[in-house]
């Protein structure tokens, strides 16, 4: 591992992409150097504020990876991150991509569920990406709007707001949010694909790595400072490789977890949707039940109606009507 500078953290900050291995590569460097987790942390939250809009996202998950592959070795990251993550939360909240929220308040999650951080520390999080949410008026508007008094909003309306999360999904938005679902089903589904727990070739590392660094009691065959200084730096290499897989499985049983509350919602839909189709059926099925009597009465009636072709020929015309002579003649 290449020694730490500033600048050169500045220059792998640049290169950081938002793949998984870009993330957990840098984050292994920057938990290797973390006695300088001070001035790590002051320059990840300077870079992240100067990065593009598309690149917000991801130094925040560089942050989570290191905070909590991190923490067996110490609290200097868990610790220094705290002082500039409302900052940067809310900085993310407001100036990241559209849809830059949800991922940040499932990383509140995490972290809250983990035990990362005080529940009091993660509520302060949420508060300020709130905050960072809600439009602000423009002054006119905060004067016309103290004048004028509130509407009342309607009871539905009301229960609405306060219900924001439904099972994130609403049965009145079935057929809009199905499709919707299925698109981020299928994406959960892809990204398990790639996941920790099917990376053969870190498995092969780890069942290869040699037996004295899990054996103690092969310590004694070591009888020279090379050989255990060599041991040492095998210790510390299989450490960083256990620490980097240990938080990829951690994070994929989160990512499993939040697929099977996915799969619960899904088939919550589909459900919802089945019954709608159901009732609309029925009612399409006493329509046709009713037309088809319509159709069948009136059929019966035009049957009941005289036949045109039994009333006598009148192709020829009729006679000639009498004159008045004929009607009053006395002959």
């Amino acid at each position: 591992m290449s020694s730490f500078s500033e600048s050169a953290l500045e220059k792998k900050l640049l290169e950081l992409s938002n793949s998984q291995q870009s993330v957990q590569t840098l984050s292994l460097w920057i938990i290797h150097h973390r006695k300088h987790s001070s001035p790590i942390v002051h320059v990840w939250h300077r870079e992240l504020r100067k990065a593009k809009t598309s690149r917000k996202l991801t130094f925040l998950h560089l942050a989570n990876d290191v905070i909590q592959n991190s923490k067996r070795k110490g609290p200097e990251f868990t610790r220094d991150f705290e002082s500039v993550l409302v900052d940067a939360c809310s900085h993310v909240a407001r100036e990241g991509d559209e849809g830059s929220t949800k991922p940040i308040e499932r990383l509140l999650h995490i972290w809250k569920e983990r035990g990362v951080y005080r529940p009091d520390f993660i509520q302060q999080l949420k508060l300020a990406i709130q905050d960072s949410n809600s439009p602000k008026p423009k002054p006119a508007e905060e004067k016309k709007a103290k004048k004028r008094p509130h509407p009342k909003v309607p009871e539905q309306e009301e229960e609405d707001e306060d219900n924001d999360y439904r099972g994130h999904y609403s049965p009145r938005d079935t057929d809009m949010t199905v499709p919707h679902l299925t698109e981020e089903l299928v994406k959960a589904l892809q990204d398990l694909e790639s996941a920790a727990s099917g990376d053969a070739s870190v498995r092969q590392k780890i069942a290869s790595l040699p037996q004295e660094v899990q054996d103690v009691s092969l310590l004694e065959k070591i009888t020279d400072k090379d050989a255990a200084d060599k041991l040492s730096r095998t210790v510390d290499e299989a450490c960083l490789l256990l620490a980097e897989y240990n938080g990829r499985l951690a994070a994929e049983l989160e990512d499993r977890r939040q697929l099977a509350r996915m799969l619960t919602e899904y088939i919550h839909s589909q459900k919802e949707a089945l019954s709608q189709r159901e009732k609309k059926l029925e009612e399409y099925r006493q329509k046709l039940a009713r037309v088809t009597q319509v159709r069948k009465e009136l059929k019966s009636h035009i049957q009941s109606l005289p036949d045109l072709s039994l009333l006598p020929n009148v192709t020829g015309g009729l006679a000639p009507l009498p004159s008045a002579g004929d009607l009053f003649s006395t002959d």
